[in-house]
């Protein structure tokens, strides 16, 4: 089992984060490379159906979510040509003074061929998210 952990401050309050981000079907509204978002469901256990660039599908699952700790974790649940299987993430944050929090974008999965080159996508995955969702905020977004 390989992974890759993304961590960010983000220059807004955890609460205003943690209600874009919390919205897991909101993606289309914050996240770099969406081209739609459909889910079913509600809560725990929905599914979110998302398109992205080069008619890629990929279905993800809500396994768990705790608003009073702002985390939450999902897995793809569809076959897709990515190199990995076994993807579980989990996204939380984290209060780190009146106008500032920390975000934790960490992903576990099995690569299927090259570790590297799979980790390199969910690294640029999670870099260029937190990137879009800082602009969708109009905030500074620092990898810490």
């Amino acid at each position: 089992m390989a992974e890759v952990v993304v961590r960010s401050e983000i220059g807004a309050p955890a609460a205003r984060v943690w209600d874009v981000v919390s919205d897991f079907g909101g993606l289309l509204q914050w996240a770099a490379g969406v081209e739609s978002c459909q889910v079913e469901g509600q809560g725990v256990g929905a599914v979110r159906t998302l398109g992205i660039p080069g008619g890629l599908e990929l279905q993800e699952r809500l396994e768990s979510c705790d608003a009073a700790a702002r985390r939450y974790s999902y897995a793809i649940v569809n076959e897709t040509p990515l190199p990995f299987t076994g993807y579980l993430s989990t996204f939380t944050v984290e209060e780190a003074g009146d106008q500032a929090c920390r975000v934790t974008w960490r992903g576990r999965f099995e690569p299927t061929g090259d570790e590297a080159a799979a980790a390199g996508i969910i690294r640029g995955i999670y870099t260029g998210g937190l990137a879009s969702l800082g602009k969708h905020l109009g905030v500074d977004v620092r990898e810490l």
